[in-house]
């Protein structure tokens, strides 16, 4: 039932992301950064943790968890050092992932060739 659950969730921000690409202007880099707020705006209500539990890997590995894990930083940072950590903290929870993103790219770049 965990992977029909989180092929589930993750197709439906799937299929909201292709809905709002066929019927606006919009670009994928920006639904990229709408999904990143909308998903710490549901960590800021407490939703998020919920589909995570429900959802499993189908909310984790997609964009919005970046907006989730940015929240996290945030409230962690800012229990520890106040208003400066708010910024500290930022990207404490993800930078693994950000990391592992530069990495991993570097490698295909050097392996891959683009097309002309």
């Amino acid at each position: 039932m965990k992977f029909f659950n989180a092929f589930l969730l993750s197709g439906i921000f799937c299929f909201i992301a292709q809905i709002i690409l066929d019927n606006t202007k919009l670009t994928p880099g920006h639904i990229t950064s709408l999904f990143t707020v909308l998903g710490s705006g549901l960590a800021f209500l407490g939703i998020y943790e919920k589909l995570i539990e429900w959802g499993g890997a189908g909310a984790t590995v997609i964009i919005s968890n970046f907006g989730n894990m940015l929240y996290l930083g945030v409230v962690e940072g800012f229990k520890e050092m106040g208003i400066l950590g708010v910024f500290g903290g930022l990207l404490v929870k993800s930078s693994a992932a950000i990391s592992a993103a530069v990495i991993f790219s570097f490698f295909f770049a050097l392996f891959f060739k683009p097309k002309s």
